[in-house]
């Protein structure tokens, strides 16, 4: 989307080390935060976060 790990941090409130160990899978954001994300990178919430229900 051409935005940096900081600067998307900086737009949404975070630590770039928030968005790199979301990028990362090792921390899941609020629901909130995953709002915010979605909202600046201009994509759909479910596009940008997914659970897999596998049984």
């Amino acid at each position: 989307m051409g935005l940096t790990q900081a600067a998307l941090a900086q737009k949404v409130g975070v630590s770039r080390k928030t968005i790199n160990t979301i990028e990362n899978l090792v921390f899941s954001p609020s629901a909130i935060l995953a709002l915010k994300i979605a909202h600046h990178l201009d994509i759909r919430f479910d596009d940008l976060f997914w659970i897999s229900c596998q049984d």
